[in-house]
């Protein structure tokens, strides 16, 4: 018996079902820790904030005191890398993806979202699939501000696409006409991203 079969008997036997765990993937307790560089650390906030442009009816800035002033909205959900992990029922505390919308108005032209982070990182996510499905802009995990590694101050979370979807060390939330690739979709991975798909990379 293969790794992959030992692992989803293992969750039978802690009581979860094997069908939670899209094709390809294991489960893990852990929360493995993976980025293209390094780490941001924050001596302060003071000069942080978050910015919403682009086609847009109102652009945003958000500081960090802003966002917490907002974050009211929870989930707890299942997250599934790009290189083969889940886990299960984590837990985040934010600012809902709708409210931003709300606030935003983007135009009817906007078709993709491209979300920026530091270090030049990016990940295009379509309107679409933001509309239908539940984001958030996190500044807590499991009751806590995040760990810097897991992208403190704040990271978009956005379970229904593979975890690299969703962007550490958020900066910039970005409305666009056209689905532009960002950073991993330039190197080799899938556009869309779907984990029950398996769309890991480009030839997906």
């Amino acid at each position: 018996m293969g790794f992959f079969d030992r692992n989803r008997r293992e969750l039978e036997k802690k009581g979860y079902s094997p069908e939670r765990l899209p094709p390809g993937q294991y489960f893990t307790e852990r929360f493995p820790v993976l980025q293209a560089g390094g780490v941001a650390v924050y001596k302060d906030l003071q000069g942080w904030d978050l910015k919403v442009f682009g086609l847009v009816g109102q652009e945003l800035t958000f500081s960090y005191g802003d966002l917490e002033r907002l974050a009211q909205d929870e989930f707890v959900t299942d997250i599934h890398c790009v290189t083969k992990w889940s886990k299960f029922d984590t837990h985040w505390r934010g600012v809902s993806f709708n409210k931003v919308l709300d606030m935003a108005r983007p135009t009817p032209e906007a078709r993709t979202v491209m979300f920026h982070g530091e270090f030049g990182y990016s990940a295009n996510i379509s309107l679409s699939d933001l509309k239908s499905s539940e984001g958030l802009i996190a500044l807590f995990y499991e009751g806590a501000p995040l760990e810097p590694e897991h992208g403190f101050p704040a990271r978009f979370v956005f379970p229904k696409l593979y975890f690299w979807k969703s962007t550490k060390w958020l900066r910039g939330i970005e409305f666009i006409s056209s689905d532009e690739p960002g950073f991993w979709e330039r190197n080799g991975y899938h556009m869309h991203g779907d984990p029950w798909l398996e769309q890991r990379y480009s030839e997906d």
